[in-house]
């Protein structure tokens, strides 16, 4: 799990990365778990959680 307070130490351009891996991570859980080889379900929903607290993050950063 990512932490916010790890988060706001990154940069604008760091954390937009991180997004798009995250989503690629996600697309892979989703793709696994079709076809039934994903066994740790919840890896979907905490990659989802960590994907909404780095964009939380970001707009922080961008509003300032």
């Amino acid at each position: 799990m990512i932490k916010a307070s790890e988060l706001k130490d990154k940069n604008i351009d760091e954390l937009v990365k991180q997004v798009k891996n995250l989503k690629q991570e996600l697309f892979n859980l989703r793709f696994q778990h079709r076809t039934g080889q994903l066994e740790n379900t919840s890896a979907l929903s905490k990659t989802k959680k960590n994907i909404a607290r780095v964009l939380t993050v970001l707009t922080e950063q961008k509003n300032k």
